[in-house]
C-alpha cells in the first residue's frame, strides 16, 4: 500500500512512497498497520490523523507521532491496510498480499512451480517471487488464470524463463 520514508517538518509527519495508483484510496484511511524495518520486524497498529499529497509525495500524519524524534524510527516501514478498510478493486485487480501463498501451476504441464512468497517491483510489471527463487512477471500474457480465493495462479511461461532466473 505504501512505504514510509523520512520525517517531514517538525510535527511528526512522514513521507511515503504510494504503492497504489489511486490517490483517493489514502484519503479515507483511519487505521493502518506498520510492518518492517522501522518496526523491527513486528507490526504496530496506528491511527491515521490525515493523509495528503505534497508535490506528488504522499504524507502521513499518525496519531501520537508528533515530533521528528517520533517519526524518524518509522522510516522504511510498510503501511498495510486492515481488510475492513480496503478499497474495492476493479475487475482484474489484485492486492499483492492476496497473491502471497498462492500455488503457481504451469498450465501446459500441470506442474506446481511452488508458492508465491513475495513481490518485487521492477520498474515494469511486478514480479511474483516463487519459493526457490523463481521470478515470474505479473503480466496477463503469463499469469493467465488468477484465483486468489482458491490460492491458485496458472501461468504460461515463455520458453526458457524457468531456467533463466532460478538460482
Amino acid at each position: 500500500m505504501a512505504l514510509l520514508g523520512k520525517s517531514r517538518g517538525n510535527r511528526g509527519e512522514v513521507t511515503a512512497l504510494a504503492l497504489s495508483g489511486k490517490p483517493e484510496r489514502y484519503q479515507a484511511l483511519r487505521e493502518v498497520y506498520l510492518f518492517g524495518p522501522g518496526e523491527s520486524g513486528s507490526s504496530r497498529r496506528c491511527q491515521v490523523e490525515s493523509t495528503w499529497f505534497h508535490n506528488g509525495t504522499l504524507i502521513f500524519k499518525f496519531q501520537g507521532v508528533d515530533t521528528i524524534s517520533d517519526a524518524d524510527p518509522l522510516a522504511g516501514a510498510e503501511v498495510r491496510v486492515p481488510m475492513s478498510e480496503r478499497a474495492p478493486l476493479e475487475p482484474g485487480e489484485f492486492f499483492q498480499s492476496d497473491l502471497v501463498g498462492c500455488e503457481v501451476l504451469d498450465r501446459r504441464t500441470g506442474e506446481s512451480l511452488g508458492r508465491v512468497s513475495g513481490w518485487e517491483d521492477s520498474g515494469g510489471p511486478g514480479l511474483l517471487v516463487v519459493e526457490g527463487g523463481l521470478l515470474i512477471p505479473f503480466a496477463r500474457a503469463i499469469c493467465v488464470e488468477i484465483h486468489p480465493e482458491a490460492k491458485r495462479i496458472a501461468v504460461e511461461l515463455p520458453e526458457g524463463l524457468k531456467d533463466l532466473n532460478r538460482p
